[in-house]
């Protein structure tokens, strides 16, 4: 399905009148909320409906799905959980960091909950254990943060090794950030680099963050994980690219749409084992009884036509490391 029209089949689905849900009353009910946008998660949610599919349930035809995103804006995830708590659905799927999950886990301690979780669904208060989840919520931690953001800073190293201060951009808002910030400047430090932190979690902190590294003259970026940032991709990647600043980013869709590199787990796999738990809900199983999933894929690609552009010749030992390579 191309992008337009899965774009235009989400915003149909939202836009359902409530005598929809009078027509479908007897179909069960998901409440899918992202601190995300639904134009910058197209292939998320393409995933979690594939996933959802695998356990024969399609949204119109035996399931309804009603979504609420957040757009970047944590503050409004609680009203969003309350929204969908107030409809009584039958589950409440919230994705797009450990914002929407806290968010869900405060609205509801009955209805079932499947989250993508950033950081450690543990130490949030989540779950009980990876294993044995008990209670009402289980998913799947995504592991975007912490040794994530040290492994980035590393490749980033490699491919410029002559850069001495580089940038960070963190959105303090975002409840992994503090291990986020720990873990870069430790790894910085260990790698002989200064770091230069950035923080942003508005549209006008970010326009503040990007003079405060341009005034700084750092010579390379490193955009932390952060479900705000995924929804303004498209202006921090033209940043970069105008400022001709070598930057890594946590999702390969960074790296396809003009960023130079990426490395993360696999956010389409998150989803789609997302879609997955849904739907082996909606048959009867408990969450508390559902481990809490981890990446098995990671991706590693290289923007080479990024790298032309920017004047960079890739190291032949960090190509040979790529998953992906794009020409």
């Amino acid at each position: 399905m191309r992008r337009r029209e899965f774009i235009t089949l989400i915003g149909a689905a939202m836009a359902r009148p409530c005598a929809a849900h009078t027509q479908q009353s007897s179909l069960p009910v998901i409440g899918f909320m992202s601190a995300r946008s639904p134009e910058d998660s197209v292939h998320e949610l393409a995933a979690f409906l594939n996933g959802l599919e695998a356990g024969s349930f399609v949204d119109g035809r035996n399931v309804k799905i009603e979504y609420r995103w957040a757009r970047g804006d944590y503050g409004l995830l609680s009203m969003l959980a309350a929204e969908l708590v107030q409809q009584r659905v039958n589950i409440l799927v919230a994705t797009g960091g450990d914002a929407s999950a806290r968010a869900a886990k405060a609205a509801t301690s009955a209805i079932p909950i499947v989250f993508t979780s950033g950081g450690d669904p543990i130490e949030a208060g989540f779950v009980q254990s990876l294993n044995r989840p008990g209670g009402n919520a289980t998913g799947f931690a995504v592991l975007s943060s912490g040794e994530m953001e040290t492994k980035r800073l590393d490749l980033l190293r490699a491919v410029v090794p002559e850069i001495l201060l580089f940038g960070a951009m963190i959105n303090p808002k975002f409840p992994p950030a503090v291990g986020q910030l720990r873990d870069m400047e430790a790894a910085a430090s260990k790698i002989g680099r200064r770091l230069l932190i950035a923080k942003a979690s508005n549209d006008a902190e970010l326009d503040v963050a990007f003079a405060t590294l341009l005034r700084e003259r750092i010579g390379a970026l490193v955009v932390a994980s952060d479900p705000y940032f995924d929804t303004r991709r498209t202006r921090i990647i033209a940043f970069a690219a105008e400022h001709r600043l070598p930057a890594i980013y946590q999702w390969r869709q960074y790296a396809d749409e003009g960023g130079l590199i990426s490395y993360g787990p696999s956010i389409t796999e998150a989803y789609r084992q997302v879609g997955i738990y849904a739907g082996r809900i909606l048959n009867g199983a408990k969450p508390a009884d559902l481990p809490v999933t981890r990446p098995t894929k990671f991706d590693f690609v290289i923007n080479l036509r990024t790298a032309k552009a920017l004047g960079l010749e890739i190291p032949p030992t960090v190509s040979a490391l790529a998953d992906e390579v794009i020409e």
